[in-house]
């Protein structure tokens, strides 16, 4: 048996090649999907079939790309009116050399949610492992907010069906294989490790110790962050994204093609590290980090306005391009700047900065009861940890929603756990036309280190 974990950085994704004699099968694969067929390939297996574990909501999945490259079937949940592949019943089996994978329905993430366990025919015929998709996680499980607060109970409830009465009696020893890893936004405490069995999650996931009453309070009460791009992905994942065929190409553009560009209307991404863009930028960018593209374009990134990119290396292409078009963003990618901004500035075209703000010169500007807004712009958790005395608190995803929020007529010191996206938020800002804004690097892990106090609301 032969069993592959690929994962996709930044959204945190999982997906699986698993095979068996000359046969295979790739669950939830994302768009740039040919790291499986080459995978297969080096194995000598056939991919025919590919499984999802539900309607995807923070990429786009790569079924119809993969069978367009494999001839293989694709298989998904009931309760949707999918445009593309075939709905399964619940205890479906799929017999892959000496394996057996059987189709369980776990809806309480999403209605259409399923699982699939793994049996080892050489071995016996019960379940070695199960493929958990966002029903069970490594220290969490899913949440159950997509269709709204009205929904979020019975969506609760049947999560705790799926996972009390058909996933927990599958054995203490089942290894979980989940659609997500740590730091992805499927999940509120989702585990930096990445292995883990039905036993020790039936011992240690916080959110298991309780009975059913308690899991549906736990689970309603739960807050998390829902990014914009979930409309966009979802529709994607039911009807099917535009193919690829291949990977696409992102043109270099000199400065005044890209100039012509933004003048167009195009969005600039400056993708280099914050302290970079707060030395020098390109005005009216939008500072989101490499790493940071995955989670953080959708949020401020429509799908109806072309957008050009700043990049640190040229290296840096190929993994911007990769992150760009899982969201579903490739149709819209004009090019980047050719020679970086270097390029820019030696042309004599207009930059700007962003300044910066330790926490030792917060702290003073603070004891000072300087004219300061401080605001935080971490996540729900996050905040709730500890933070600021005096800050107000706006989710990066939502602050241009929000701007209004924040007065203009005084300087802005904008802070977030390590300062990458108070960087993203520093430059909202400064597109719309503030005139001082401090980005604070190192952010409240600075502050702690330095031993400065927080509080909790």
């Amino acid at each position: 048996m032969i069993l592959e974990r690929i994962k996709s950085a930044g959204i945190s994704h999982n997906s699986y090649l698993i095979g068996s004699g000359n046969e295979a099968a790739v669950i939830d694969p994302r768009r740039d999907c040919q790291v499986y067929a080459h995978y297969a390939r080096r194995k000598g297996l056939k991919i025919k079939y590919i499984f999802e574990t539900h309607r995807n909501e923070d990429y786009v999945v790569g079924s119809l790309e993969l069978q367009n490259i494999t001839g293989a079937e694709i298989y998904h949940g009931p309760g949707l009116a999918w445009k593309y592949g075939i709905t399964l019943t619940d205890g479906q089996s799929f017999r892959m050399g000496d394996i057996r994978l059987t189709a369980i329905h776990t809806p309480g993430h999403t209605d259409e949610s399923m699982s699939y366990t793994l049996a080892d025919l050489d071995t016996g015929p019960s379940a070695v492992a199960v493929f958990t998709g966002d029903t069970l996680f490594v220290g969490d499980v899913g949440r159950i907010d997509l269709y709204g607060e009205a929904a979020a109970p019975r969506l609760a409830a049947n999560l705790y069906d799926s996972i009390f009465n058909k996933l927990l009696p599958l054995g203490d020893g089942t290894i979980i294989y989940p659609a997500h890893g740590g730091g992805s936004v499927c999940g509120a405490h989702i585990a930096d490790r990445e292995e883990s069995t039905i036993g020790i999650e039936r011992a240690r996931n916080r959110a298991l110790q309780g009975d059913k009453d308690a899991f549906v309070k736990y689970k309603v009460a739960e807050k998390l962050e829902r990014p914009y791009y979930f409309s966009q992905m979802e529709k994607y994942n039911l009807e099917g994204p535009p193919l690829l065929g291949r990977l696409p190409s992102s043109n270099p553009l000199s400065t005044k093609e890209f100039k012509a560009e933004v003048e167009k209307g195009a969005l600039v991404i400056d993708a280099r590290e914050p302290a970079a863009f707060g030395g020098v930028h390109i005005n009216g960018s939008y500072s989101i980090w490499l790493e940071g593209l995955p989670n953080f374009a959708g949020w401020v990134l429509p799908y109806d306005k072309p957008v050009v990119l700043v990049l640190e290396k040229q290296a840096d292409l190929n993994e911007a391009t990769r992150y760009l078009l899982r969201a579903g963003y490739d149709p819209l990618v004009k090019g980047y700047l050719k020679g970086g901004i270097e390029s820019w500035y030696k042309a004599g075209l207009a930059i700007q900065s962003l300044d910066m703000l330790s926490v030792h010169q917060l702290r003073s500007a603070l004891e000072k009861r300087n004219e300061l807004t401080v605001l935080d712009v971490r996540g729900g958790g996050e905040w709730r940890s500890g933070h600021l005395a005096g800050a107000t608190h706006i989710y990066v995803g939502n602050l241009e929603q929000r701007l209004s929020e924040v007065p203009k007529d005084k300087p802005v010191a904008v802070y977030c756990e390590s300062g990458n996206r108070s960087g993203l938020a520093a430059s909202i800002m400064l597109r719309a036309g503030y005139p001082k804004v401090y980005s604070v690097p190192g952010s409240i892990a600075a502050w702690k280190a330095a031993g400065f106090p927080v509080v909790k609301d």
